[in-house]
């Protein structure tokens, strides 16, 4: 019966949508100085649906969870994807991991941010929020007849099995309880900034009020995004024995691309927000950003890609993602045509002011964005017209990595310069300390390396950028400098720290590829290792081979290293399990092969200096717009409460 539950809780939250639009958009209509008290009634009536469809859609979801918690294999999507000896953690996120378990997380998350919205937002105008929550129901339709119609999550299997098929063993991972989520979150956040900028250009009412209520929404997504971003990464680094970081996989760039545009989003919301500037921009971009998520789900779910992300395969589902992409981005780009005339200009300033400096941020991070994006697509493109390619890391690393460290560059000159106008004599007498910082780390790394020149120029303007990073405090008690002023710094100096570790990884990694017999000691980096020999292991739902390696390094005391191939029954699966041992200073980083014809064993030793700061940087930036966000919550609810 919990599936039934959950299916009936799904239909009826679609109706609530249906429903939702429908009031909005007859009240809207209809709402006139003289209009009756009927039509101020409907518009009231609204909220209330709203919340009602996220109560809904939250108990559709919890239904889901727990079928698959209970390994209720009568259930077609739990025996497809579950099986009775897996850990009760896999059998929770797996939920989530398919296609049609994360569309309903999607369509969940999305129907209570609308009723967060219904709920507490207080500083928009009526008709505006209104109008919003319509343009939230109209996509929370198009997700809810996706599912009902080709993706039902709740259909029955008869008979049921005796056991299920099992989860992908890449996904059986702590990180499928963390990854996926956040990234949803963060995709979810941008529709709300869509459903925002549609509500303004409906009702037109794009100014200030409207920015301050749509950049908490904004920043939230681009928080949510960086932490699924940076968690993916480390995910795929030591779970699929590879030993990279980012592989420029067209998944990937699907979730890249939506940062990139909410990156940019947010700096112009800010502005339009604070300084009542770039009101054009910020519709434009709240467009964008939805549309990169859009084109990312389309195609993890179209069937076009093959790779461990994706979710589905069937054609029919990417046609039906596709219609609602042409739908929602289609509409909201020819709803922007007619309505741009009515928005107007806004605050002016001069090129040389912090607000010329955002909209150069924002163009680069056009043209990166541009960049990825055709990267992506081309190759998919070629494929339908016959022609088999690829574009892999060479192409990205030598298009967008230079214009990526012009926006460095940007970055670090940006939080220096004053609103609406600055002179250039002030602004380069303040960046004589990031100017020296970069050019002494330039230098030194010239002397002393034989890196190229672009991780050479990446540490370079790394060094600079956290200089410039903390400027904006320095002379400032700590208890009167805002919280945002804080994340700003924090964020900025978080791209300086996964710079850094970016760039020292392609330049300082050492890898070595040997066949060591047991006894034998091989060398990498600073390192010593002896190989012991294998041994057979088993696990909760798996076996394996465990190698066992003696490390030393220098005078420092052994440590063993254990790297496996494991060996998983359900789905029958063969997957490499990293041994990676962390310091100060870099990662050691081991994976275990097969036998050659001799009967050693085949090892990939890495030492990869510095590699944690990518990771660390990324954590920096969310913490950073975490702290934003709760400066600019704070300081808009003293605001209203006022």
């Amino acid at each position: 019966m919990i599936a039934e539950a959950g299916l009936a809780a799904l239909w009826l939250a679609a109706a609530m949508a249906l429903l939702q639009l429908t009031m909005a958009t007859i009240g809207l209509r209809a709402n006139r100085p003289d209009a009756p008290p009927v039509v101020a009634q409907l518009l009231a009536a609204v909220r209330p649906v709203a919340v009602a469809q996220a109560a809904l859609a939250g108990l559709s979801f919890a239904a889901l969870v727990a079928v698959f918690a209970r390994t209720d294999l009568s259930v077609l999507l739990v025996a497809e994807n579950s099986h009775s000896a897996k850990p009760m953690l896999y059998k929770v996120a797996a939920a989530w991991g398919n296609h049609e378990g994360s569309m309903l997380l999607w369509v969940a998350v999305l129907a209570l941010a609308g009723g967060g919205i219904a709920s507490f937002e207080r500083t928009l105008a009526g008709p505006t929020k209104v109008a919003t929550l319509a343009a939230q129901a109209a996509i929370a339709l198009g997700f809810y007849a996706f599912l009902l119609v080709a993706s039902n999550p709740f259909a029955r299997l008869a008979p049921a099995p005796a056991d299920g098929l099992g989860l992908n063993p890449l996904l059986q991972d702590p990180g499928l309880a963390f990854h996926p989520p956040t990234l949803y979150l963060g995709y979810v956040g941008l529709s709300v900034a869509f459903s925002f900028a549609v509500g303004a250009l409906v009702t037109r009412d794009v100014g200030r009020d409207f920015a301050r209520a749509m950049r908490p929404w904004v920043l939230g997504a681009w928080v949510f995004l960086t932490l699924g971003i940076t968690a993916g990464s480390y995910w795929a680094y030591y779970e699929l024995g590879w030993g990279g970081w980012w592989f420029w996989d067209p998944v990937e760039n699907a979730s890249l691309m939506p940062w990139l545009a909410a990156t940019a989003l947010l700096h112009s919301v800010t502005v339009l927000a604070t300084r009542d500037g770039l009101r054009a921009w910020t519709m434009m971009l709240a467009v964008v950003a939805f549309s990169m998520s859009m084109v990312g789900t389309f195609l993890v779910r179209s069937g076009i890609l093959t790779s461990v992300h994706a979710f589905a395969v069937d054609p029919t589902r990417g046609s039906f993602i596709l219609a609602l992409l042409v739908l929602y981005i289609g509409g909201a780009l020819a709803l922007f045509a007619l309505r741009v005339n009515t928005v107007r200009t806004g605050t002016l300033f001069d090129p040389v002011s912090r607000e010329g400096g955002l909209v150069l941020n924002n163009l680069l991070l056009s043209v990166i964005l541009g960049i990825v994006l055709i990267g992506t697509l081309y190759p998919l493109v070629a494929q339908a017209l016959g022609v088999q390619l690829s574009v892999g890391p060479p192409f990205f690393n030598k298009a967008a990595g230079p214009v990526a460290l012009v926006l460095v560059a940007a970055m670090a000159v940006g939080p220096m310069l004053r609103w609406r106008r600055d002179r250039g004599g002030a602004v380069a007498r303040r960046m004589i300390a990031p100017g020296v910082a970069t050019i002494t780390a330039f230098v030194g790394l010239l002397a002393f390396t034989q890196a190229g020149w672009l991780p050479l120029a990446g540490l370079s303007l790394a060094a600079g950028l956290a200089v410039a990073s903390v400027l904006p405090i320095v002379g400032r008690a700590p208890w009167r400098t805002p919280l945002f002023t804080w994340g700003m710094v924090v964020a900025h100096l978080g791209i300086a720290v996964s710079l850094a570790g970016m760039a020292s990884e392609s330049a300082f990694t050492v890898e070595r590829l040997v066949a060591a017999a047991p006894g034998e000691t091989h060398r990498v980096g600073p390192f010593a290792i002896r190989f012991v020999g294998i041994k057979p292991v088993v696990g909760t739902n798996w076996s394996a081979v465990q190698g066992r390696l003696v490390v030393t390094r220098g005078d420092d005391m052994p440590f063993v290293l254990r790297p496996e191939q494991r060996f998983f029954a359900n789905p029958p699966t063969e997957t490499s399990e990293a041994a990676i041992t962390t310091f100060i200073d870099g990662q050691l980083y081991v994976v275990l092969g097969r036998d050659d014809a001799a009967g050693r064993r085949q090892l990939r030793l890495w030492w990869k200096p510095l590699v944690t700061l990518i990771w660390a940087g990324g954590a920096l930036v969310a913490f950073g717009g975490l702290l934003s966000l709760i400066g600019r919550v704070r300081r808009e609810r003293r605001s209203w409460r006022a």
